[in-house]
């Protein structure tokens, strides 16, 4: 037989294949279709095997196989289902099956092997596949692979093309089969187990050896083969699929045009590389999932809400209309239904002491309780005798023996803790007794295991609330407490100092028989006070009185039917709710024997409650719904179980719909053994209203339970109908009896007055009866809305003269004023103006096959408010042996479901492993403390899915573009209005000195070589604080002379050649850059390659030598040996390097003729950098332009011979190349140089080379600042003891092509104040690549006005946010909502004249506007370099002329937006100070909605949003928004940074994160001056070479 690999498909039938594949990812086909089509397709294709029909086998998602393997785990007798019954499972499966064929595509994660864990291709076993057909599985098997990898095979070419990852080469082409069927057969995106490659921090680029804070400097990364030079703005801009609205036209702004350097696209690992349309290389891996992504998006998704809100401020929230077509209560108005009345018991106590004193004298040897236990060890009996001699010993204990008589620690009324396990209550028996009878107040709470115990805090905080200062407890329990060194018991957080009293006999003195405590007929004074955890995680304590206790035990008698010495079976938490009232309480009043089974055994044995009603011939057992599921699992047809002696199954947890299903079915297995359907007996309770109903047994009747079929969609508008039509969204909803005896019950409206609901309308149950709670302890405000409810009919009249009490329980009064509860206000979440309950969510995701993935009992559903809504999130634990794809396809089949049961969509779906999440005492979910998990960021899941897409509806409208507005119209506009044209301007420069005669910088050097020969211009500081070198004026000269004596002799060079400086900051670049001016030369500073990263650094040096146009390389020994390395020659071809000449050894002549420039407007040097978008761009520097550039900056700063400045800056672009070369050349200052690169190995070198010199003025950039922030942060100490001294820095000037970072500047200021940095002192300058310094030197300290010129302090604005989108300025308050803090970006310079223009119309705008900031200068650049000399193709950024108003001045675009704003400040001129203010680069933003958005806005609130976020930044692509966050922690807590980020985004910014990135530090990168390269990163992202440890796509 033929090797099946070897037999090609034709390419017309592969192009179908794909085509019927893609069709079917799109949902243009169904599954069904899809099949059928594949299978006629490759009839004649596919190999025939002996004895085996052809067939081809269905996937795991399609409907025969779904339903296939519903009906046989259905048939195989297993009970699963605690929150499932038969019609809701089988609407499960209905609303799936509706949903097959527009199959939602929910997209993997990319994970980092490390945290793939168990889903190793190496071990993962691919589903069953098969639809149960013996004669499909040995296909398989007979051919030895499946048709499935067969066809895979032949679509894709040979194994070695498919993407594995380096982590996964040993496993050959099953993982590429594996992973191309199951994208097939589940919906899901590529498989997240074929990670990327790893590509290390070096091969990113990103060094500690070289750049800012571990970061590689970026200027020159794009010589990687993921980077753009162009910028974002030029490349065609995909439709916005995130909104409603057409997209908007974007903004055009014309960017530099650079010379490309074309080269093929390399490959990466095996990952193909592709080009998109935009000339950017993408993986097709990533592209393919965000392409998915978008389709997936593209489908329609649900309407948006009518109560969406308007984001604009100027805008007021549109009137809410009521919506017709809503369903509406249509019944009239209920009516308060009255219980029986309460028959006084015969001989009844006066109270439940009384009771206690009769069972202990009359029957002192009746068993009273009978305690289980999970060993061998022999039940333990309670007798009434005991349990009232222990009590006596325990009250006299009390009163007598804890403080002196004199001053008794506790008295009569004080509260007291009982701290008993759950599995002692003979212990709390006792003890609850005891505190009865010495009249004490019984609080009731948990055993603090740990001092992190969920929900502990806040129990600490109700027993301080309460004032208890003694906590009762058993001496076993006193030894499981954690203990302090010293062996008390350890403090917990948030409680009171408690004296801890052990109630053991041994540890208590006899009464003596005189004493006797006084037994009091029920009052009005407290009994007991319950807690209750609400659904913020706050514990209230509800007090009981001593009547409302006994009346409640009388309630209960009469509705129970009990009578004396029957048994009780007891499952239920003794401590509190049904299990207290019934255990505790009513059993003594009728002295009852309780056998209380506790719960660690039922863990073990789950039916040993069972077991002990056949034992114990019970007459009532009280369980949960969780108990019969239990049991049903554990049942194995035992023959001896008979069930015929109960009379009444209590079902604690009656009020939830959802217990009908494990009624049933355990009616159903227990029936043939004498369990009859009148003995189920579910009941409702709360600790508020006690209880509220009970469902009566009624022995030998035939009268059925009341049960209603309610339509779902009806219940979450708060209507009740019955369903008649469409069974899948229905709730069957079980009675819960009718009202207790001497209550009275009405149902009132959730919200508002508390009305009268009417008969067809959900609303809350109201008790009024003396067998209540009283009141909250301590909160007597709540306690009126809660205790003291008067319910008003529709005519505004209360219905009763009794007041009621508010159950938290929903529901309705049906026929025979039977009571039916739907859920609880607690569980209650108002999605979009519709209402859900957590248990109906809950009991949907459980039935989509949920034992193979999680934990059934370990699933809670809760909701959290993001943008101004409720949504609803669902958290699970995971088993151990469910992979990640089986995992996600599970949440898929659930979002699927919820969507088509309940119409709501689901906010977030996460798995976290086992054991994992808070539990309560019995082993449930700690719901509150869960959810602070979740929104703390600390939850940790193994799988999260966000689904926020689907789920917000109510984002602001699209801002839509207005009609373009003519010039005319501005003009009257603004003349109307009032308002000043936004211009300013630097004083003028008319003063002339004596350097100023010069018009190059080369004749001022000359100039100073000759008058101040041995003035020093130039001290380098090395990386340990000491002066490495310096030059002075006479040194510079002669070694710029003997530089251009090598220029012209040894590299032959002319007039105009360009010269490439490839130095590392010190002297020689300065020595050469004025060299090259001597020679008459072009010099382009060059940062040098990095030694240990050559790979990635050197093409990039290469580059910018051949876009320069450069002839000739000059450069030091060291980096020319460095060039020709045998690494460096891998990277580039050393034969394609022009010449290189190196200074070290220079000739000993000088030239004999200096070269001097014929006009000012020629070339003196290139500016080459590359900006924040990713674009390398030089700039033409003349003559003319650099000295009017040092002369403003000489006359704002106050430079002269007798300075001296610190400059710690990056020395090849921008201003820093000017302060660091040119500046001190010009105006004669000293000039102390400190690289930054040092500060890497001495993060203090730049402060203390400051300090040691007693400079007043220095420079740095945003880059060093932070470095100095974070690694001095914990040594100013050390620093100031060290000597460090700041005082006499009169002006630190941060040098930035940014918006100014205030939180930085603030908290350096305010780390170095101690070491006498005056915050006063630190401003920030502003520059870009039209006009290298625009802004600079707002102020200095001292005496002003003896100093010279000064300016105004800085001065901070805060504006809206929102208005910032609309491109408008509004001033608001500090700390007011949406604010923006924005800081002053200098004084603007001498010569220079300021304009804020519209960038689409380029008209002039008024002050206080936001638009463009154009400037007008003789400093200004001539233009863009580029390689075919097309200077007028981005001469608009040069020379560009305003629409109107002043059509003659030639402005430069410096590509910036921001605006100015008239102070009441003067400067010391005398005239008003203009501020401007820089809010980000226009190329930059982001169009998102229709409005604008600044990257840096978003960057910082997600930092803000998790503790081990450090960076982050954020790019857009195909409209989507996409947040690449670096995290500082274990990758175990990657995934807690998804929600929080989406979160963030959307309640600041109304955005929708579609990516969520988590990365390493340091892989986001960041060039020299600080500023983050965000398309570099974004490029980097869309060739995987970011290695993420965790990449999640947002549905």
């Amino acid at each position: 037989m033929a090797d099946r690999d070897s037999l090609p498909l034709p390419l017309e039938v592969r192009a179908r294949l794909a085509e019927l594949e893609l069709e079917l990812s799109e949902g243009d086909i169904t599954q069904k279709g899809y099949e059928k089509k594949r299978s006629k397709l490759l009839q004649a294709y596919l190999p025939h095997t002996q004895g085996a029909e052809r067939r081809i086998p269905v996937t795991p998602s399609s409907s025969s196989s779904s339903s296939s393997r519903y009906q046989r785990r259905r048939s195989t007798g297993t009970r699963d289902e605690r929150y499932r019954s038969d019609v809701h499972s089988e609407a499960v499966q209905a609303a799936l099956e509706r949903h097959s064929e527009r199959k939602m595509t929910v997209l993997l994660p990319s994970k980092r092997q490390s945290l793939v864990g168990q889903t190793s291709m190496d071990t993962y076993t691919p589903p069953d596949s098969s639809s149960g057909s013996d004669a499909e599985e040995s296909l398989g098997r007979a051919g030895g692979v499946s048709v499935d990898s067969w066809i895979s095979r032949a679509l894709h070419g040979s194994p070695s093309t498919s993407s594995s990852s380096s982590s996964h080469s040993n496993s050959s082409a099953n993982a590429a089969r594996l992973a191309e069927t199951s994208m097939h057969a589940y919906g899901i995106g590529p498989m997240s187990h074929l990670s990327l490659k790893r590509w290390g921090l070096r091969e990113m680029g990103v060094s500690a050896e070289n750049g800012i804070v571990g970061r590689h400097s970026s200027d020159y990364q794009s010589d990687r083969p993921w980077s753009s030079l162009d910028s974002e703005d030029s490349l065609t801009a995909p439709p916005d699929i995130t909104s409603y609205m057409p997209a908007p036209a974007p903004i055009s702004v014309q960017c530099p045009q650079v010379a490309m350097i074309t080269r093929p696209p390399p490959k990466y690992g095996n990952a193909e590389l592709m080009e998109t349309g935009d000339g950017v290389p993408v993986s097709s891996r990533v592209s393919a999932k965000i392409q998915q992504l978008v389709n997936t998006l593209k489908r329609p998704k649900r309407r948006p809400l009518r109560e969406f809100f308007v984001e604009d401020f100027e805008e007021l929230l549109e009137v809410q209309q009521p919506d017709p077509s809503l369903p509406r209560p249509e019944g009239v108005e209920s009516t308060p239904i009255q219980g029986e009345e309460l028959d006084r018991l015969k001989n009844c106590p006066a109270s439940l002491e009384a009771a206690l004193l009769r069972w202990g004298a009359i029957a002192p040897k009746a068993p009273c309780l009978t305690t289980t236990h999970s060993n061998a060890k022999q039940p333990y009996t309670l007798t009434y005798g005991k349990l009232w001699s222990k009590s006596l010993k325990l009250a006299y204990n009390l009163l007598h023996k804890l403080g002196s008589k004199q001053e008794p620690i506790i008295h009569p009324g004080d509260r007291v803790a009982l701290v008993y396990p759950n599995n002692d209550p003979a212990a709390f028996m006792v003890a609850f007794y005891g505190c009865l009878l010495a009249e004490v107040v019984p609080v009731p709470i948990e055993v603090p295991l740990t001092k992190k115990d969920a929900g502990s805090q806040q129990i600490g905080f109700l027993l301080g609330s309460c004032g208890v200062a003694v906590a009762l407890t058993s001496d076993a329990c006193h030894k499981g407490l954690p203990k302090s060194a010293s062996g008390d018991v350890m403090q917990f957080k948030g409680w009171p100092k408690l004296l801890w009293v052990l109630t053991d006999s041994k540890h208590l003195s006899k009464p003596p028989r005189e004493w006797f405590p006084l037994i009091k007929d029920a009052n009005n004074d407290t009994a007991y006070i319950e807690y209750k955890t609400c659904k913020d995680g706050s514990v209230l304590g509800i007090t009981v009185t001593r009547m409302a206790m006994l009346t409640h035990c009388q309630t209960l008698t009469h509705t129970c039917g009990y009578s004396e010495a029957e048994t009780m079976v007891n499952v239920l938490d003794f401590k509190k709710g049904i299990g207290l009232w019934h255990s505790v309480q009513t059993s003594v009043l009728n002295m009852l024997h309780v056998v209380s089974v506790p719960y660690a055994l039922m863990k073990v044995n789950p039916l040993s409650w069972i077991q002990n009603v056949c034992q114990y011939k019970a007459k009532v057992a009280c369980v949960k719904s969780r108990d019969l599921h239990w049991a049903l699992m554990a049942y194995k047809d035992q023959s001896d179980t008979t069930m015929s002696c109960l009379r009444m199954l209590l079902i604690a947890d009656g009020s939830n719909p959802w217990s009908i299903s494990s009624c049933d079915a355990f009616l159903n297995v227990f029936q043939s053994m004498g369990l009859r359907s009148e003995v189920i007996c579910p009941c409702a309770g709360s600790p508020e209203a006690l209880t509220v109903a009970v469902r009566r047994p009624q022995e030998g009747s035939s009268k059925p339970a009341g049960q209603g079929v309610l339509s779902m969609t009806n219940l979450s508008h708060g209507v009740i109908r019955v369903d008649t039509g469409e069974k899948l969204s229905v709730l069957t909803l079980q009675d819960v009896g009718t009202a207790m005896p001497g209550a009275m019950v009405c149902v009132v409206k959730l919200e508002g007055v508390p009305q009268l609901c009417k008969t067809d309308e959900i609303g809350e149950i109201c008790v009024s009866s003396v067998a209540t709670g009283t009141s909250y302890y301590g909160l007597s405000g709540m306690s009126k809305n809660t205790f003291e409810v008067c319910p008003v009919a529709c005519d505004g009249g209360f219905v009763s003269d009794c007041v009621f009490v508010r159950s938290g329980l929903l529901g309705f009064v049906g026929p025979g004023g039977m009571i039916f509860i739907s859920g609880t206000l607690e569980g209650l979440m108002q999605v979009g103006g519709r209402k859900h309950s957590a248990d109906d969510i809950i009991a949907t995701a459980l039935a989509v096959e949920p034992m193979k993935f999680i934990y059934r009992g370990r699933t809670v559903v809760f909701s959290v408010n993001v943008l101004y809504d409720e949504r609803i999130v669902l958290v699970a634990e995971q088993r151990p042996d469910s992979t990640e794809e089986e995992s996600y396809q599970w949440m898929s089949r659930v979002l699927q479901a919820i969507d088509g049961i309940h119409q709501v969509g689901v906010y977030c779906l996460a798995l976290v492993s086992a054991n994992t999440l808070p539990k309560t005492p019995l082993g449930g979910i700690h719901l509150s403390e869960t959810k602070q998990l979740f929104l703390e960021g600390a939850l940790h899941p193994s799988s999260i899915l966000m689904c926020p897409h689907s789920c917000i509806t109510n984002l602001p409208k699209p801002r839509q573009k207005q009609p373009e507005v003519g010039p005319a119209s501005v003009m009257v506009g603004n003349l109307v209005a009032g308002k000043r044209m936004a211009q300013a301007s630097g004083r003028d420069l008319s003063h002339m000195e004596d350097n100023e005669q010069f018009l190059f910088l080369s004749e001022v050097l000359q100039w100073r070589a000759q008058t101040t020969p041995e003035h020093i211009l130039y001290t380098l500081i090395n990386s340990r604080g000491a002066i490495g070198s310096s030059l002075t004026c006479l040194q510079l000269h002669k070694r710029a002379e003997k530089i251009a004596t090598l220029l012209y002799e040894r590299g032959q060079l002319r007039d105009g050649d360009h010269v490439a400086l490839v130095y590392p900051p010190g002297l020689d670049l300065i020595a050469a850059f004025y060299g090259c001016l001597y020679a008459g030369c072009i010099p382009i500073t060059v940062r040098p390659p990095h030694p240990q990263n050559i790979s990635t650094t050197l093409p990039t040096v290469k580059m910018i030598l051949e876009v320069s146009r450069s002839v000739c390389v000059m450069t030091t020994q060291a980096i020319s040996k460095l060039l020709k390395s045998r690494d460096a020659s891998v990277a580039v071809d050393f034969k394609s390097w022009p010449p290189i000449l190196e200074t070290d050894d220079l000739p000993k002549r000088r030239c004999s003729l200096l070269y001097k420039p014929c006009d000012p407007d020629t070339l003196a040097y290139l500016d080459f950098s590359v900006s924040t978008t990713g674009m390398l761009a030089g700039v033409k520097m003349s003559h003319n332009a650099t000295s009017a550039l040092c002369r403003s900056v000489k006359l704002q700063c106050e430079l002269y011979p007798s300075r001296e400045v610190a400059v710690c800056l990056d020395p090849y672009c921008g201003l820093g190349f000017v302060l660091w070369c040119l500046c001190s050349v010009y105006a004669g200052q000293q000039s102390v140089l400190i690289s930054p690169m040092d500060l890497e190995v001495n993060p203090a070198l730049w402060l203390q080379s400051v300090s040691q010199f007693k400079v007043r003025d220095t420079f740095c950039s945003y880059s060093v600042m932070e470095l100095c922030t974070r690694s001095l942060s914990s040594l100013t100490d050390s620093l100031k003891a060290r000597g460090m001294d700041l005082t006499r820095v009169r002006s630190c000037v941060v040098v930035a092509e940014e918006r100014p970072r205030v939180a930085l500047t603030q908290s350096f200021c305010k780390l170095f104040k101690d070491v006498g940095l005056h915050p006063r002192a630190v401003s920030t300058a502003f520059g870009c690549r039209v006009n290298l310094a625009v802004c600079l030197q707002p102020h200095r300290l001292g005496k002003l006005a003896e100093q010279g010129t000064s300016g105004p302090d800085p001065t901070t604005v805060y504006v809206d946010m929102r208005a910032l989108r609309h491109d408008r300025v509004r001033l608001v308050e500090r700390g007011s909502p949406h604010s923006l803090p924005l800081m002053e970006s200098g004084k603007i310079l001498p010569g220079v004249r300021i304009i804020i223009a519209n960038p689409e119309t380029k008209g002039p705008i008024g002050d206080s506007h936001l638009g463009e900031i154009w400037v007008h200068s003789p400093q200004n650049a001539s233009g863009y370099f580029t390689v075919l000399g097309e200077e007028n193709v981005r001469s608009d950024h040069f020379g560009a002329r305003l629409s109107f108003g002043d059509t003659q001045t030639v402005w430069a675009r410096t590509g910036y937006l921001g605006f100015l704003r008239r102070t009441d400040l003067t400067d010391a001129s005398g005239e008003r100070h203009d501020a401007l203010y820089v809010v980000g680069a226009l190329d930059e933003v982001m169009e998102l909605r229709g409005m604008k958005y600044h990257p840096i806005d978003i960057e910082t609130s997600i930092i803000r949003a998790h503790r081990n976020i450090t960076e982050c930044a954020v790019f857009t692509w195909t409209n989507l928004l996409v947040v690449v966050v670096e995290l500082d922690g274990s990758e175990q807590e990657a995934l807690d940074l998804v929600p929080m980020v989406t979160n963030v985004v959307l309640e600041e910014h109304y955005l929708i994160v579609g990516v969520v990135v988590i990365v390493d530090t340091g892989v986001i990168p960041i060039n020299s001056r600080g500023e983050k390269q965000r398309m570099h990163l974004r490029d980097g992202f869309l060739a995987d070479q970011l290695d993420p440890i965790y990449v999640a796509y947002n549905m």
